[in-house]
């Protein structure tokens, strides 16, 4: 079955960076479009980034464009989130997730 499991979230202080990972299993990753969503504490999810099957198109939410970069390497089933000049606005859980399907997330808390 499709498995998603998310790893790298943390405390960070504002400004800080961190790269979070996102381990697929179950299904041909390498033909799946990919896509980070967050919820933050109260909130409801949302979209972050999403990247094509081969990574050759990214998008991202205006909040995070210029800060975050999506990535993937296909050869490792691995999906990544790149996260620079984090904000206390970015804390949230962060899901990698298919059209379908989602992790059970890592904690991303900004703060001082």
């Amino acid at each position: 079955q499709v498995q998603l499991v998310e790893s790298g979230g943390g405390l960070v202080q504002p400004g800080g960076s961190l790269r979070l990972s996102c381990a697929a299993s179950g299904f041909t990753f390498s033909s799946y479009t990919m896509r980070w969503v967050r919820q933050a504490p109260g909130k409801g999810l949302e979209w972050v980034s999403t990247i094509s099957s081969g990574g050759g198109m990214t998008s991202y939410v205006d909040s995070v464009k210029g800060r975050f970069t999506i990535s993937r390497d296909n050869a490792k089933n691995t999906l990544y989130l790149q996260m620079n000049s984090l904000k206390p606005e970015d804390t949230a859980v962060y899901y990698c997730a298919t059209a379908h399907n989602k992790g059970q997330g890592t904690q991303v808390t900004v703060s001082s």
